[in-house]
């Protein structure tokens, strides 16, 4: 790896760092958010928004954007943490997550927050969205391009395939499809409330040139990003091996922590592993 390479992990691995506490903080403040799934997808953001997306803050709305679609809603925080350090958002935002009022709701809102494509939360719905944005960008001859991050619980919804389907259709390579595949959602791991296979299988099967990779490794996502950015002519996907709760030790892998928030005392710990980890 060139020195240049190995200067941009480095600097991308401080980003996700500094998104973990950035979420954790308006999850503790607010007593109420989802912080399992927010740290198991903060290394994508971090890649997402601070290497492979093209983006203003100062003009959000700028034509030739990249467009970012947060399918599983619930795990704002970490979308709110990459839309403050871009200066999408005033930091002072941090404290107002869940408030009344507040434009950091605890799902995303189109018409509030600036940076956020579309309103999500219904588990699911995500790639749909996603694909009407890539048609779009193609139809009017624009070079946008559209990611959309989906926990693997989400793919246990037939609203996914139709609209996977739909991208193989025409030819979507201005689409990447991620998913944080840490293998647990809501009520238990995945594998127990519906068995989702090799995912990488199913999304090749269905017509996206697929990556496979340790969704906590900034070099694979970056070279997985690269690699897919130069494929033609179809859909793309990178299945992410992650951990929820990756980062903190006594969240790692366990279900409780999907929407729950750290009391005093383990937000303490939880800052402290984050700082001194990886």
């Amino acid at each position: 790896m060139s020195e240049n390479k190995e200067q941009l992990i480095a600097n991308l691995k401080e980003n996700a760092r500094n998104l973990r506490q950035l979420a954790l903080t308006m999850i503790h403040k607010a007593q109420s958010g989802h912080p399992g799934g927010s740290l198991s997808a903060s290394d994508i953001m971090a890649a997402l928004y601070f290497y492979e997306m093209k983006s203003d803050p100062k003009n959000p709305t700028w034509d030739e954007r990249d467009r970012f679609v947060l399918s599983k809603g619930h795990v704002c925080p970490i979308l709110y943490s990459a839309l403050i350090e871009k200066g999408f958002i005033n930091k002072e935002e941090v404290y107002t997550l869940r408030e009344f009022g507040s434009i950091l709701q605890g799902h995303p809102d189109m018409k509030r927050t600036p940076g956020v494509e579309i309103s999500t939360g219904s588990l699911g719905q995500g790639v749909s969205a996603a694909v009407g944005m890539a048609i779009a960008l193609k139809r009017d001859g624009k070079d946008g391009r559209v990611f959309t991050l989906l926990g693997d619980g989400e793919c246990n919804e037939g609203q996914v395939w139709e609209a996977v389907e739909a991208a193989f259709k025409y030819k979507l390579d201005n689409l990447t499809i991620i998913i944080d595949n840490n293998g647990i959602q809501n009520d238990d791991m995945t594998e127990k409330i519906m068995p989702l296979r090799d995912l990488a299988e199913k999304f090749n099967a269905f017509g996206c040139e697929t990556r496979k990779i340790d969704g906590h490794k900034m070099e694979e996502i970056v070279y997985a990003l690269d690699e897919l950015r130069e494929i033609k002519g179809k859909p793309k996907c990178i299945v992410a091996k992650c951990v929820k709760g990756k980062y903190v030790s006594f969240m790692e892998n366990v279900p409780k922590w999907h929407g729950l928030a750290p009391n005093d005392e383990e937000f303490k710990q939880a800052i402290k592993e984050i700082r001194e980890g990886n």
